[in-house]
């Protein structure tokens, strides 16, 4: 998981946090770019068995994220014990938590509250203000028929 650290301190440095300020470095920390070119820009990365993309928003919201786990669904085309991969999921998390949390970041973290929203999109989580940046790490399954991951991502808020 040390890329995922290293390309979170890279992250830290552009002002606005663009998709190509992103792309830019995921390139020069090699990672292995993943064919999904949108307006001109790289948007999935991998190295080892980290995955990574970029996602833009209006008002130039950014939000760079990283799987640093996942359990895909079983033979049956979902999980047959749901419960347990989530409590797997949630040991994985609290396994990476400490790589975020005593990295050279851990002076720029601020814990934050989270939102109902969080809730809602995460299985468990826990998360931060990064400068003016949002960082959340969590669990994460967006339908019942996808993987379970534990995902960090990093958000720069657009103008509202």
């Amino acid at each position: 998981m040390a890329a995922v650290i290293t390309m979170l301190e890279e992250l830290r440095g552009p002002a606005p946090l663009t998709a190509e300020a992103a792309a830019a470095r995921f390139s020069a920390q090699g990672w292995t770019p993943g064919s999904k070119i949108r307006d001109g820009v790289e948007r999935s990365w991998d190295k080892g068995s980290v995955g990574g993309w970029i996602q833009t928003f209006g008002g130039g919201a950014v939000s760079v994220s990283f799987f640093v786990w996942i359990r895909d669904v079983d033979e049956s085309g979902y999980f047959d014990d749901v419960e347990a991969v989530y409590a797997q999921g949630e040991q994985a998390l609290a396994d990476f938590l400490p790589e975020i949390e005593e990295s050279p970041l851990a002076g720029h973290l601020v814990e934050a509250e989270q939102t109902d929203a969080d809730r809602d999109e995460f299985i468990k989580l826990k998360k931060w203000t990064l400068d003016a940046r949002i960082l959340t790490a969590g669990v994460i399954q967006h339908d019942t028929d996808l993987p379970v991951m534990v995902m960090v991502v990093l958000e720069e808020p657009g103008i509202t």
